[in-house]
């Protein structure tokens, strides 16, 4: 009987494992791909506390032999079913049963892609999902954003103040955004709108994104544009399907909880990407995770 099951192996999961650790509870951590989530798809991290730069999989490399050291097992394997007996979970991870006190969701999101040939292989090299992280890399270059939404129209108003022209394509003649942000990048001079536009192949050398095959879906003119760096900007989904009907969420599946870690189920907590909230960045993950082990520990000590 485990005091700590965490479900997700990112920055909030292994921080909740860290904490919980400390505390001196059994932990376990389930994580049905790579140790380090999203984070590790980013080859420079510049934005963390107390560290100039560092990868993203040198950081995840480091956070997990910091909790294994502590105790922890991390085990791949993906979660698919949580059940709560009195005050008991039972959770079937990969082909076998484990039995915890309490459980953290630190699940994370999936980024939504345009599932064009090669993709997943030039995450990192030249395609980012995250203009925040990635943005400095392509400083003074062209580059584009793919998406309509909030999302897309903020990416392009914080690359424009570091590169040299953003292009924004959108498959619709319009946007669904804020227009207070359609208006706001409209005004930038080096933002220009491709509507009506999809990209229907990456362009790369030597493994590396250098533009994109666009086709306009009223004319079907097809044509292709070089850039230094593409950022989908096409949605995420949460990875919280497993728990539907357990945990209350939102209609899109984000779990609803706060900076308290609370799901309104006892003994199930939130942490990072996977539960509503307005930021989502390495900074405010570890913080959830610290935030979802200490809530986890009072519920166990209570």
């Amino acid at each position: 009987m485990l005091d700590i099951l965490v479900i997700g192996g990112g920055p909030a999961g292994l921080t909740a494992a860290l904490y919980a650790a400390r505390a001196g509870k059994s932990v376990v951590v389930c994580e049905k791909g790579s140790a380090g989530g999203q984070i590790v798809f980013s080859p420079l991290v510049e934005n963390y506390p107390g560290i100039a730069h560092i990868s993203g999989e040198d950081l995840a490399s480091l956070l997990c032999a910091q909790v294994e050291a502590l105790g922890v097992t991390i085990r791949y394997d993906e979660v698919t079913s949580v059940k709560k007996t009195d005050d008991v979970f039972d959770v079937t991870a990969g082909e076998e049963s484990l039995s915890a006190r309490a459980v953290i969701l630190a699940t994370g999101v999936a980024h939504k892609g345009l599932g064009l040939p090669g993709e997943e292989d030039l995450v990192g090299c030249g395609l980012s999902f995250c203009a925040v992280c990635d943005g400095a890399f392509c400083a003074g270059q062209d580059v584009a954003v793919i998406g309509g939404g909030d999302t897309a129209l903020q990416d392009a108003i914080f690359l424009a103040s570091l590169c040299r022209s953003v292009t924004l394509i959108h498959r619709r003649d319009a946007f669904r955004a804020e227009q207070r942000l359609v208006k706001k990048a409209a005004a930038l001079p080096n933002v220009r709108f491709l509507y009506d536009t999809v990209a229907t192949e990456y362009l790369t050398e030597e493994g590396s994104v250098t533009g994109l095959t666009l086709r306009n879906v009223k004319t079907g003119a097809v044509y292709g544009e070089k850039f230094g760096g593409v950022f989908l900007a096409v949605g995420q989904k949460p990875e919280n399907d497993f728990v539907n009907g357990l945990v209350a969420m939102t209609p899109d599946g984000y779990l609803y909880s706060d900076e308290t870690a609370l799901t309104g189920v006892s003994g199930i907590f939130a942490a990072g990407d996977c539960r509503t909230k307005e930021v989502r960045q390495l900074t405010t993950a570890v913080s959830d995770g610290a935030c979802a082990a200490l809530a986890a520990c009072r519920y166990l000590d209570a």
